[in-house]
């Protein structure tokens, strides 16, 4: 063991000469026609975490005319949020994965890489259910909606039925109008694949006549190094009858689809997916796309429509040829994590279109994404490239102060977005019509989420 130890030491101290000296100096593409380059591969790749930083006085910096407020810190790493009928915001909390066997000690490499980018708090593995009593923005009212859940991630609300999207399978609950805490546990609706659990989010919507939940179940490895077998029911998006609980796989070669959303004016289904790695700064380009029912779009055998991986053994031409490329490139590792349509309320140049919450890369040596970003649409498509709506999680000297996780649209034309770094949930609102808004006093979230040491490092 002592011998192995200091293989990877040294792995890890070449890993880290490389990662910034090998950085490619073109740009992210962005849209329908990205331009990729050749694939890049050495023993390994580039991996860089930006260090976490506290925020002290800062916070997130959004467009003139907007106003951020932390609503909720001290969280247990929160992920997605739902907004209920009466206002009230429901947090899912909770990581889970962490069980896949590292098989190269690049993975070992990896886990140490990823780790600095990651929160330090014990997973939630429960709902949090924040409430506004008197409408003036402050959420004074938090309550333990349900506990003892298995890593929540997606949400969804049909009529009186709460679904909730656990690591290992989904579950619903009975749900009233302005209720504080769940009247008993969840029945589980369906099993979800959960053996290794390499990409462990379940990303949740449901169908607008709610007849249908559509899961997102990421793949168990970057590109097949754990076998075929453990990919079985993976990297699809699963269509679930909310009745029975019967599913079948209704899109599938998505290697993690981590939000799904619908399209309110033209009910298409969307996503956003985290496609492969190590082949170099900008391959692969994540990307956001509608889901197209039966549709293949590569994984594992191609990206982008039908361009060959070449690692892939043993090859499948037949499955290539039926591949299809998305629709919109995100930039490659930029980890989009949320998806969320906008409405007329959130005002200015983002009422149509969506928000991605981009959790940020580490297979790149210059770090990009931590952010939220804004795609325009027309005619129900994307239609420019992405414009800034939340920054200031990555500051010029690579130091990151939160990871945007999960993107909720209020009704009221608010824009949540869930922050698994600070263990926060922030709130942006618009201004009044005279952008004399008050601006909310400013939780220190870095302080109430101080690490055990006292540091007073973001988790």
């Amino acid at each position: 063991m002592k011998t192995q130890g200091i293989l990877y030491a040294t792995a890890l101290s070449i890993l880290l000469t490389a990662g910034t000296a090998h950085a490619a100096d073109s740009e992210q593409q962005f849209g329908p026609n990205p331009n990729l380059p050749e694939p890049q591969r050495g023993l390994l790749p580039n991996m860089t975490i930006p260090e976490p930083a506290p925020w002290g006085d800062a916070k997130p910096t959004v467009p003139d005319g907007y106003t951020i407020t932390a609503i909720a810190t001290d969280l247990k790493v929160p992920r997605h949020t739902l907004v209920l009928p009466n206002g009230d915001i429901l947090v899912a909390e909770g990581k889970g994965g962490g069980k896949a066997p590292k098989k190269r000690p690049k993975d070992f490499i990896a886990g140490i890489i990823k780790s600095k980018g990651t929160t330090s708090v014990e997973s939630g593995d429960r709902l949090t259910l924040l409430r506004d009593g008197d409408g003036d923005g402050t959420y004074e009212d938090r309550t333990v909606f349900a506990d003892d859940l298995n890593a929540p991630y997606g949400l969804a609300l049909v009529d009186n039925d709460l679904y909730v999207a656990n690591q290992d399978a989904l579950v619903r609950f009975d749900y009233e109008a302005g209720q504080r805490k769940a009247s008993g546990p969840p029945d589980v609706v369906t099993p979800l694949p959960a053996r290794i659990n390499h990409h462990w989010t379940k990303a949740l919507t449901a169908s607008p006549d709610g007849e249908y939940l559509y899961v997102g179940i990421g793949s168990n490895s970057n590109i097949t190094e754990r076998g075929m077998e453990a990919e079985v029911d993976r990297a699809e998006i699963w269509e679930i009858d909310a009745e029975t609980g019967a599913h079948r796989a209704y899109a599938t070669g998505l290697r993690n689809p981590t939000a799904l959303t619908f399209q309110p004016d033209t009910e298409q289904l969307w996503a956003v997916v985290n496609e492969r790695d190590e082949l170099g700064p900008n391959l692969v380009p994540d990307y956001l796309t509608r889901v197209q029912e039966g549709a293949f779009y590569g994984w594992p055998y191609s990206y982008w429509g039908q361009h060959v991986d070449p690692r892939v053994r043993p090859k499948n031409p037949q499955k290539v040829k039926s591949a299809i490329a998305p629709d919109y490139s995100l930039g490659s590792h930029h980890a989009p994590l949320g998806i969320a349509f906008s409405n007329q309320q959130v005002g200015g140049e983002f009422t149509d279109g969506v928000f991605v919450g981009e959790h940020g890369s580490w297979n790149r040596g210059d770090p990009v994404g931590y952010k939220v970003v804004f795609i325009p649409f027309e005619n129900g498509e994307p239609a420019g490239d992405p414009v800034d709506f939340v920054t200031g999680f990555l500051d010029g000297d690579n130091k990151t102060r939160g990871r945007p996780v999960g993107v909720t649209v209020a009704p009221d034309g608010s824009v949540l977005v869930a922050d698994d770094l600070t263990n926060a949930v922030w709130r942006v609102t618009r201004n009044d019509a005279d952008g004399q808004a008050a601006e909310a006093d400013q939780p220190d979230a870095a302080q109430s989420n101080e690490s055990e040491d006292g540091s007073g490092a973001p988790a």
